[in-house]
């Protein structure tokens, strides 16, 4: 008789997927809003997009009790830093914190995978990819989660960045402009939840511009 043993593990993956892309004026950062494990859905209504700061928005899918733990820290350290230095975090600095507070978890990490979008000093767009580890580059455009195999290739199709070894250096940023970076976005998680079960139900959008930052939001297939 074969011996049986139970294994219990500290991590789950509660699946789902997120974009975000930067123009040159405005970034856009999307997510769907089904939260699984397995073959069940525990919720059809869960935003995995988290406003830092005022020009800074993260969207994290993995582990959902590890991503809320990670906001909480990351909440708390931005506050400490309003008190010492009266003022918002910008975008890069809250990359280089995110990336910091992954990385100080390394042993036992943070079962997440993030991208940070927002606005730089200059007000120009910026995105920002992570993995679990706090390894982290900047870019025009990028995909975490369990649609990201999908709907990489699609962007790189789409908004091809120069790249990085290129000399003298070029700019990221996508030469979209802000309705159409919408529109790509929309196209690529109607993709991506005909061929993912882990994506659906609903599709959260976030644009940040010099206005603001506001919300759209469009139905996504149930099943």
């Amino acid at each position: 008789m074969s011996k049986q043993q139970a294994n219990w593990s500290p991590y789950d993956n509660n699946g789902g997927s997120c974009v975000a892309i930067a123009g040159a004026d405005y970034c856009v950062i999307a997510a769907d809003t089904r939260m699984s494990t397995g073959y069940n859905i525990l919720t059809r209504e869960y935003s995995k997009i988290c406003k830092l700061a005022d020009k800074s928005v993260m969207a994290s899918s993995g582990f959902q009790a590890d991503v809320k733990a990670l906001q909480k820290q990351l909440a708390a350290r931005h506050l400490i830093y309003q008190h010492q230095h009266n003022k918002q975090m910008s975008c890069p600095a809250m990359a280089q914190l995110l990336s910091n507070t992954l990385y100080y978890k390394r042993f036992f990490p943070y079962y997440s995978f993030n991208v940070l979008g927002g606005l730089d000093n200059e007000g120009k767009g910026c995105v920002f990819t992570y993995d679990a580890v706090g390894s982290y580059e900047k870019v025009g455009y990028s995909s975490q989660g369990s649609g990201s195999t999908l709907i990489m290739p699609f962007l790189d199709n789409q908004l091809k960045s120069p790249s990085p070894l290129l000399l003298p250096a070029q700019d990221a940023v996508t030469p979209l402009v802000e309705a159409e970076a919408i529109d790509l976005v929309k196209t690529v998680f109607a993709s991506a939840s005909e061929r993912d079960i882990y994506t659906g139900d609903r599709l959260e959008i976030v644009i940040i511009n010099a206005d603001g930052i506001r919300r759209e939001y469009m139905e996504l297939r149930k099943d």
